[in-house]
């Protein structure tokens, strides 16, 4: 048996190592590192004890906000959240805010969720593992099929329950991948599962239309939810990380963002979704500089200019959005966010300690201990730019030895001007 040296595998040593590089914490990297947020860590872990309850489990969604600095760990945070979840047995999915996956369409934050979503000891796709798991005589799947067929109770289009008794009891593979795709955001013919349901005999049992297509997004967060515990897991733990792309937005697209982050943290009680579990990243002025009345970008100012543009849309279109917009506005307001603690000075050392040996591992290499100013100002404070500038120095130094590096950084604000981008984007697909 080999001896254990405590020496990191050097493969293993460097995706830890260019993931730090690059200012985006892998597994590894964050297995190692650690983390030193106790009250982000006791919150979630007690929202996953609710979820987890089998006794009295909440009725809805759960969820929390974690707001900081660029560069301060929110990103390392989000990644040991998901360790520790999916140790637990829940299904993880992270989705960063962007152009592509925007906060006020639900549809495609789902989708991506379930792209990248992981669910525990699985390497293949969500949505393909979880049909795999499930289990047609366990008690878990009996009580998800009878909620299923319950449409009267769970809104959902009748389209579902069909779908998942054709995947039930359907030998065909190929229309059962369809199925899967269906439940995972992809569009499938009607056809096909009338198809299914003539080949069992259950036509007749299942009369469906096609739903809207604008009304299958909140469907299918439903059903997905559900489906994660019938495949026998504890929950749905969804990352929402860098939320602060809101303030890019257009006013209306800000205010249809505000609802859908009420609908992800459990407070639109029409529309409940028990067993998922929801963290936000978001950055610390965010509240102030976009949504405070006293805001320093007058054009802004939601608390005070947003729910008037929201009743007056054309045709009222957005007006019923009022509610749930300011309930997102609210949980945003820095004291119900949860901000991230700064590490002290003996925290620092630790870490960058740790950081030494990985990188030593890496390359073989005994990297020199470097001089940490505990006392820096600005960006050079940032965990970011310590972890980044070290590891520039070290590989200075390993391949000329000679060399006195001196690192030279420059400060990172958001800005929170409207993107004419996100705007054209919206209009184009009827937003």
């Amino acid at each position: 048996m080999p001896e254990d040296t405590g020496k990191k595998d050097p493969l293993a040593a460097r995706r830890a190592l260019e993931a730090l590089r690059n200012g985006v914490p892998n597994n590894d990297a964050v297995k190692d590192l650690g983390c030193h947020q106790p009250e982000a860590e006791r919150r979630f872990q007690a929202m996953l004890n609710q979820v987890a309850d089998g006794d009295s489990p909440p009725s809805d969604a759960l969820g929390m906000l974690v707001s900081g600095e660029f560069g301060n760990g929110k990103s390392h945070l989000v990644t040991h959240l998901e360790q520790q979840a999916l140790s637990r047995g829940f299904v993880c999915s992270k989705v960063t805010i962007s152009k592509e996956t925007p906060l006020y369409d639900l549809g495609k934050v789902f989708k991506s969720a379930v792209d990248h979503g992981r669910v525990p000891d699985r390497a293949g796709p969500m949505i393909e593992e979880l049909a795999h798991d499930l289990n047609p005589r366990a008690h878990e799947y009996v009580y998800f099929q009878r909620w299923a067929e319950d449409t009267d109770f769970n809104g959902l289009s009748p389209m579902f329950p069909a779908s998942l008794q054709v995947h039930e009891q359907s030998n065909d593979l190929e229309l059962n991948s369809e199925i899967e795709h269906f439940w995972a955001g992809d569009r499938i013919l009607v056809s096909r599962i009338k198809d299914g349901l003539r080949q069992i005999g259950e036509l007749r049992n299942y009369p469906f239309r096609a739903p809207k297509l604008a009304d299958l997004p909140p469907q299918r967060l439903r059903f997905v939810v559900e489906l994660i515990r019938a495949a026998g897991y504890s929950g749905w733990v969804m990352f929402l990380d860098e939320i602060e792309l809101v303030g890019s937005y257009s006013v209306i697209m800000r205010g249809r963002s505000y609802a859908e982050l009420s609908r992800w943290c459990g407070q639109i009680q029409e529309n409940p979704y028990p067993g998922l579990v929801t963290v936000g990243t978001v950055t610390e002025d965010f509240y102030s500089a976009i949504i405070r009345e006293d805001g320093a970008d007058r054009r802004k100012r939601d608390a005070v200019n947003l729910l008037p543009k929201l009743k007056e849309s054309y045709k009222g279109r957005y007006r019923n959005l009022m509610g749930p917009a300011k309930t997102g506005m609210d949980l945003l307001r820095e004291e119900r966010c949860t901000p991230l603690v700064p590490l002290s000075d003996q925290q620092v050392q630790e870490t960058m300690e740790k950081l030494r040996q990985i990188y030593s591992d890496a390359y073989g290499w005994e990297a020199p201990e470097l001089q940490i100013d505990s006392r820096a100002a600005g960006y050079q404070r940032r965990m970011r730019y310590k972890v980044r500038a070290a590891i520039n120095q070290w590989d200075l130094l390993r391949l000329y030895p000679d060399s006195r590096p001196e690192t030279e950084g420059q400060e990172f604000r958001h800005t929170y001007e409207e993107n004419a981008d996100l705007e054209r984007m919206s209009k184009e697909q009827g937003g």
